[in-house]
């Protein structure tokens, strides 16, 4: 690492702004959070090994090693009739493999397993199939949609003003209406927050100003100066009557908070609930995360984007260096469809089940004389085959014309999306990526670096982000169309998890999203065909092995 990197490492660990200016009100103090942290790190390490995908993997793997020296012993005259049992169960299984309705990648990796480890290949596609948590989901999520249809719809004034537009996002506006169930709106200002301090610090104002209620779903709670700041602000607010209603994810009981932390929250008049909680060894929908990030205030103002409320996206501690992360604010009708997507969600689990009506008709627009383009709120559900997010992407990349400009933390996708990017390409567009150099998860990691060979043989331009990770899932192409959200570009959001995101067309925020790309190009190293033969060999092999189960990973 030369000195120009050393120093941009050093000045983006923290930036002063978000304790000057930006902050506010909110403070934080450091000794305490790094106290927190050390008493929290050996049960967090612990309760992420024992709830762990991989340690069940572990398990599969010791039962099918543990087989062969019983079977030898105790049933060696059994051996032929054994082997020809598994041999038709394995049979079985990749006929119904090949013959579902899913991705070539999936289809490989499961004969792959099934073929070479027959009796943990069995075993593991059994388990994984008979996934009793998600036949629950689907009923839950498709009720919800179903009592939902007709309750948000495009303004009058929103189709006039679209019908002044281009062919394709008239098209693109009626794929998301009528086959999605997300509607554009007009009448919606946005606020594009290039760094997760900005938007935390806009968080917390907007929260003091909330009278009727504060909805908030978020994939990862983690008790901290962040966390401590916002859940003093709905304290205050709950005590004063406003409704509060707080969702995470059910895998924070496993290293972040208590499993009983709904209940100390209910002290302060606050509900809150997981979704998906965790059961050790009965839970059978690990893949099937709630990974949105969404506050609806009053039906006036939401947000969304990669930012969860912990002290790491804030850079109040350094974890994998600078945490790049961002995020959007809307203000106007938009807020209807983030209104919605809590609504549905917080029915899901629980027994206590929201009003649709009471929020969704009584919905309070914030007036916004000034039009700031089109807005398409979305949502993606691995309830429904619609892999909407994926979709967005892809959408953009087939109407770019200029350029496509992209942050993911994660890159590792199938070879339809690669098609995509590298069509986009070979027809002269210019496409740029940037991704973490500092990885959070190294095996992801070391698979999306094996795609940067065939990217940079078509055209396509990667950029490591040299200070740390990047958090931002943001999308920008030819300053006119834009998606913020909570989307990576890889397999767990495009099919396992529960995320949501924003389409701008021609909004203010396009360019804003475009200004931050590039300003945070300024911090990245171009990855080059040399560049990738000097990483270790190692990473490399690592990757390529790995590659196979990425659909799991």
């Amino acid at each position: 690492m030369n000195k120009e990197t050393e120093n941009i490492t050093k000045t983006n660990k923290r930036p002063a702004s978000f304790n000057q200016k930006d902050a506010g009100s909110v403070k934080f103090n450091t000794q305490k959070i790094n106290a927190q942290k050390a008493i929290q790190a050996p049960k967090q390490a612990v309760s992420k090994i024992v709830f762990s995908r991989a340690l069940i993997l572990l398990l599969m793997i010791g039962l099918q090693i543990a087989a062969f020296p019983i079977i030898n012993v105790y049933l060696a005259r059994y051996v032929p009739y054994a082997m020809e049992v598994m041999t038709v169960l394995g049979t079985i299984c990749v006929i119904i493999v090949i013959n579902k309705d899913e991705p070539a990648e999936f289809k490989l990796t499961w004969c792959v397993i099934l073929c070479i480890l027959p009796i943990l290949g069995v075993l593991l596609y059994i388990f994984v199939q008979s996934n009793w948590g998600m036949i629950g989901l689907k009923h839950k999520v498709s009720k919800g949609i179903k009592a939902t249809q007709g309750k948000i719809f495009t303004s009058k004034g929103t189709k006039k003003a679209l019908e002044e537009e281009s062919w394709e996002i008239k098209r693109f506006a009626h794929y998301m209406d009528n086959y999605c169930g997300f509607p554009i709106y007009h009448n919606t200002k946005t606020t594009y927050f290039p760094i997760g301090e900005e938007y935390i610090a806009d968080l917390v104002e907007e929260l003091k100003k909330a009278q009727r209620y504060i909805f908030m779903e978020y994939f990862i709670i983690n008790r901290g100066e962040v966390w401590d700041s916002v859940l003093e602000v709905l304290k205050e607010k709950a005590a004063a009557g406003v409704e509060v209603r707080v969702m995470y994810d059910g895998l924070c009981s496993l290293s972040n908070l208590p499993y009983s932390y709904p209940k100390e929250m209910a002290k302060f008049g606050i509900k809150a609930k997981m979704f998906a909680p965790i059961v050790p060894f009965f839970s059978t929908n690990q893949n099937n995360r709630d990974h949105r990030k969404i506050v609806v205030i009053d039906g006036k103002v939401a947000y969304t984007g990669g930012v969860n409320l912990a002290d790491e996206y804030a850079n109040l501690i350094d974890r994998f260096g600078h945490w790049k992360d961002g995020g959007i604010k809307l203000e106007g009708r938009a807020v209807l469809s983030f209104l919605m997507m809590f609504t549905q969600m917080w029915n899901v689990y629980g027994k206590e089940d929201l009003d649709y009506d009471k929020y969704l008709l009584e919905h309070v627009d914030r007036p916004n004389k000034e039009h700031d383009g089109f807005v398409i709120p979305y949502a993606d559900t691995p309830t429904l085959q619609k892999e909407i997010g994926k979709t967005v992407y892809s959408d953009m990349f087939a109407q770019s014309n200029h350029y496509i400009h992209s942050m993911t933390p994660y890159f590792v996708i199938d070879r339809e999306f690669l098609t995509i990017m590298k069509y986009a390409a070979h027809r002269g567009v210019e496409v740029k990526l940037i991704v973490p150099h500092i990885p959070d998860k190294k095996i992801p990691f070391w698979i999306a670096r094996t795609f940067y060979p065939q990217m940079i043989s078509a055209g396509i331009k990667i950029y490591e982000y040299t200070p740390g990770f990047v958090h931002s899932k943001v999308m920008v192409s030819d300053g006119i169309v834009a998606s913020c959200g909570s989307i990576n570009v890889d397999y767990r959001s495009f099919y396992h998890h529960f995320e949501c995101g924003v389409y701008l067309y021609k909004s203010s925020a396009v360019m804003e999203i475009e200004e931050d790309f590039q300003e945070t190009l300024t911090k990245c190293q171009e990855v080059t065909i040399d560049y990738y033969k000097s990483l270790p060999a190692y990473q490399r092999a690592i990757g390529h092995i790995f590659k196979l189960l990425a659909p799991m990973i």
